[in-house]
């Protein structure tokens, strides 16, 4: 199966977040000239100075036309399940491959790139997309840039391409996600031995805006008025994490950090909540940063194209997931759903993999996406 081979290819590149993904995007942009398509190169520098690419394709001329969206980067792998095999190299047992981001998403990308080449690029009648994107896992960077910079990008805009974006749904049909957004709060104090009273302990200072966070952490999962039950959760899932960084027991903690992020639903304004959060930090003297990063993607499920993704899928109904995806920076973009092999449960674990026959599922489906809005 050369969907399967694909897949094997690519785990072998090494892509989390924190380190370059030029190897792997090197490889693709070969793969996708070689198969007729113009390839963007997009390039920045992330806030540790390493070098990440992105890379926008199209193929073919006239309107509408299809557009897939994918990403290179994975999450770390540092507690990996086998000692047989390593994260970056595949190993098929069960019907399943197995290695970091076989799932999450270079099976998905295994599939297009396969399913691209069962048509003749001189022969389409609309134009075919391919981006794959940067630091998807660690803000959307990558995509931000895509809508900022590349112009095959204001060509899917302006020529209205149906979009896929190919994270795992077990190739379900899904026309809805959650947003993304966060707090970085900080309380400044100052280290001393304990015994003294010299110091000034910042986590004294955060006790409070912690107890106003667990407070909206309980409006939240009670309140209809910030819920939504299409949802699964049907709240926005305010996550607290909390550290002072303190190195020793008798030292007054010079400063104490607390992180909250939630994931906003379709149709629900967060602004009075964010304010809020900030009003709380300026009255209790802790610093807030607010961390915006994807908005929640909605498409209408009686609208014809998520009907048309279900008549090309072979499913009943279409559906929503509590996960965040590029989708949440592509507003521009009127028709758009994600839909892509492999399951989100198995993606960012410890023994990450894809059943095989999710691998050829998905190339007959993307097949039938390619066929109907580009034909070839």
């Amino acid at each position: 199966m050369k969907a399967l081979r694909y897949t094997r290819r690519l785990i072998g590149f090494e892509s989390p977040s924190h380190e370059s993904n030029r190897t792997i995007s090197r490889y693709l942009e070969r793969k996708l000239s070689k198969y007729g398509f113009v390839v963007e190169r997009l390039e920045y520098r992330d806030s540790n100075q390493v070098r990440k690419v992105s890379l926008v394709a199209k193929r073919g001329r006239g309107t509408g036309g299809l557009a897939y969206f994918s990403h290179s980067d994975t999450v770390p792998a540092p507690d990996w399940h086998s000692r047989r095999f390593g994260p970056f190299q595949s190993a098929i047992a069960r019907e399943r491959v197995y290695g970091r981001g076989s799932c999450d998403m270079k099976g998905s990308i295994a599939c297009m790139l396969t399913a691209v080449q069962q048509f003749d690029a001189d022969k389409q009648r609309a134009p075919l997309y391919f981006v794959v994107t940067a630091d998807e896992e660690v803000g959307y960077h990558g995509a931000r840039q895509v809508v900022e910079e590349s112009r095959f990008y204001r060509d899917m805009v302006s020529e209205n391409a149906a979009a896929i974006i190919g994270e795992p749904t077990q190739l379900e049909v899904v026309h809805a996600h959650k947003g993304s957004c966060g707090f970085r709060a900080t309380a400044k104090g100052r280290a001393a031995h304990s015994s003294t009273r010299e110091g000034i302990n910042a986590n004294l200072k955060m006790i409070p805006f912690l107890n106003e966070m667990k407070q909206i952490h309980d409006e939240l999962e009670s309140s209809t008025e910030w819920q939504d039950p299409r949802f699964d959760p049907p709240s926005m899932s305010w996550n607290i994490g909390v550290n002072d960084g303190n190195t020793a027991v008798n030292v007054t903690a010079p400063e104490s950090l607390c992180t909250v992020y939630f994931r906003p639903l379709p149709g629900i304004d967060v602004q009075p909540l964010i304010k809020r959060v900030v009003s709380i930090g300026e009255r209790l003297d802790v610093h807030v940063e607010v961390l915006r990063s994807g908005e929640a993607m909605w498409t209408e499920p009686d609208s014809p194209f998520v009907k048309k993704a279900l008549e090309l899928t072979h499913r009943p109904t279409s559906r929503t997931v509590s996960y965040g995806t590029d989708a949440g920076v592509l507003g521009e973009l009127e028709h758009k759903i994600v839909l892509g092999p492999g399951s989100i449960a198995q993606a960012h674990t410890r023994d990450e993999w894809i059943a095989l026959e999710q691998l050829a599922l998905g190339t007959e489906i993307y097949q039938r996406f390619v066929r109907h809005y580009c034909g070839g």
